[in-house]
């Protein structure tokens, strides 16, 4: 099911470090406590009611801007495109929480609460590990949606790990039939189970720098996505077709173990 022409291989490392902000290109990651990958997702925001602020509930997020050194050891956040002049700060990260929360707290005009979490917040906590996508799914999203770049569709979907040298939609094969049917697999040296096709949420369809929203994207997505399925994709594991990436689970044998691009990936 990979490209005759070439081998599947890992070619894309996106880390998240802080939840729903800007990512952070790696060449290489280390598998962390949870099974995802060490940094990624490593803080969250919350509101006083203990929920998360996230782009699902705050558009505003979107405005945000996150700059990382290329160690991670800081982050600058800033709001170019917020009016109310809001000052840029530089913290140390993931140390420097409640500096943060406090620039935070300005921006969103609300007290805000900073966790740090070594093992990260992943969105499915069944399935805590990378959510993976083909180079080739992310141009198949640009091409159903005229003038989405694939950079924009990468910060769109936020998915961790991106393979090449595969055709569109060849993640849909890491799942199986039901949910108790484990794919597994490996990059690299790191072995996973594939577990389920990602649903998605309202983020796709904001713009990932502006917030602005795509009237309609939802619906044509799930459209196309119906009418593209792969032959090897398990229809089943679909109750609906707003769903684009593989989420995953990693044995806890394979926590440390390093991910490198270039890795070759190789089905059990």
């Amino acid at each position: 099911m990979s490209d005759s022409n070439s081998a599947p291989r890992l070619a894309g490392i996106r880390l998240h470090p802080i939840k729903s902000l800007d990512p952070v290109s790696v060449n290489e990651a280390r598998i962390g406590p949870n099974g995802g990958l060490e940094l990624d997702r490593v803080w969250a925001l919350y509101s006083t009611d203990g929920k998360w602020i996230n782009g699902k509930r705050a558009a505003a997020i979107h405005l945000i801007r996150a700059t990382f050194k290329p160690d991670l050891s800081s982050v600058g956040l800033s709001a170019p495109e917020d009016h109310r002049g809001i000052e840029p700060i530089r913290v140390k990260f993931p140390t420097e929480t409640e500096r943060a929360a406090k620039w935070f707290s300005d921006y969103f005009e609300q007290p805000v609460i900073i966790r740090y979490a070594r093992a990260g917040f992943p969105d499915d906590s069944l399935a805590a590990g990378p959510t993976i996508v083909s180079t080739a799914s992310l141009q198949a999203v640009c091409d159903w949606f005229a003038g989405i770049t694939l950079n924009e569709a990468r910060e769109r979907f936020r998915a961790t790990l991106e393979i090449e040298g595969v055709p569109s939609f060849w993640e849909d094969q890491l799942f199986g039939p039901d949910e108790n049917y484990a794919v597994r697999f490996k990059i690299g040296e790191v072995a996973f189970e594939g577990s389920n096709p990602c649903a998605r949420c309202p983020v796709p369809p904001r713009n990932p720098r502006t917030g602005e929203d795509w009237v309609g994207f939802s619906k044509l997505f799930s459209e196309l996505r119906r009418a593209t399925l792969p032959p090897w994709a398990p229809a089943e594991r679909f109750d609906h077709f707003y769903r684009l990436s593989t989420n995953t689970r990693v044995p806890s044998t394979e926590r440390g173990k390093l991910l490198r691009l270039g890795d070759p990936v190789t089905l059990s």
